[in-house]
């Protein structure tokens, strides 16, 4: 059972293996992309990015190290002089691995790896899509629209006028039509609204009754002869003393 064994052997020794990835690991190196399968590319990515990160600091102890994986001179030189500088910024992830298909002969799903900073073309992808995001205005949108050089020769352009067709001749006259039945009709409406209100004799009759109000002044003068009450309320007390003497 292969309980946590993640490497894959590809069918081979170790011995094989590991002459395979050294091999893999120059040409990528030398060539910056190279055309293999998809397994054979994971397991390499594995192998050569360490080897990359290493580069990145250019000792002899680095470089005897590197060169106990690729036995190769030329390969050692081209990775720390020139792809170490182009890495320096990238805290990792130097390979990318897109796949092209399958193999005609057994169908094998194949693949491209190369190193991600020698891949002018998708880097400027990324830069245009990075100046396409940046936000802009609505307002300065419209303002550069509006001086596109179509809009000003529209402009310039003299304008020519059209002849109306005889359907929009008819549609025209019959729009006046309408236009001078319905004016006066509004113009009525006004006049026999004004006599009504004028004419009404409901109006004078409260005019009328507005001007008989004094005859509640008459009631106020009633009201203010009531005094008359408390000098027979103050008469009652004699009365009283009278009754009582009698009865004496």
């Amino acid at each position: 059972m292969r309980h946590n064994k993640k490497n894959n052997h590809l069918s081979r020794k170790t011995a094989h293996r590991s002459a395979m990835f050294s091999n893999m690991a120059t040409s990528l190196i030398m060539h910056k992309r190279i055309f293999t399968t998809v397994p054979k590319a994971k397991a390499l990515r594995k192998y050569v990015e360490p080897l990359i990160n290493r580069s990145k600091d250019d000792s002899t102890s680095s470089r005897r190290l590197v060169f106990s994986y690729l036995q190769n001179k030329e390969a050692i030189t081209e990775l720390f002089q020139n792809i170490s500088q182009k890495v320096a910024d990238r805290p990792g992830g130097y390979t990318r691995i897109i796949k092209t298909g399958y193999r005609l002969g057994d169908n094998a799903a194949m693949c491209f790896i190369e190193l991600v900073d020698y891949n002018e073309n998708m880097l400027s992808d990324k830069g245009d899509k990075k100046a396409k995001t940046t936000r802009r205005s609505r307002r300065k949108a419209s303002d550069k629209t509006e001086e596109t050089p179509l809009v000003v020769a529209a402009e310039k352009a003299p304008v020519v006028a059209e002849e109306p067709t005889p359907k929009a001749k008819k549609a025209k006259a019959k729009a006046k039509e309408v236009a001078e039945v319905v004016e006066p009709v509004v113009e009525e409406t006004v006049v026999v609204e004004e006599p009504k209100v004028e004419d009404t004799p409901a109006v004078e009759k409260a005019v009328e009754v507005a001007e008989e109000v004094p005859v509640a002044e008459e009631i106020v003068e009633t009201v203010e002869e009531t005094p008359a009450v408390e000098e027979v309320v103050e008469e009652t007390p004699e009365t009283e003393e009278e009754t009582k003497e009698e009865n004496k």
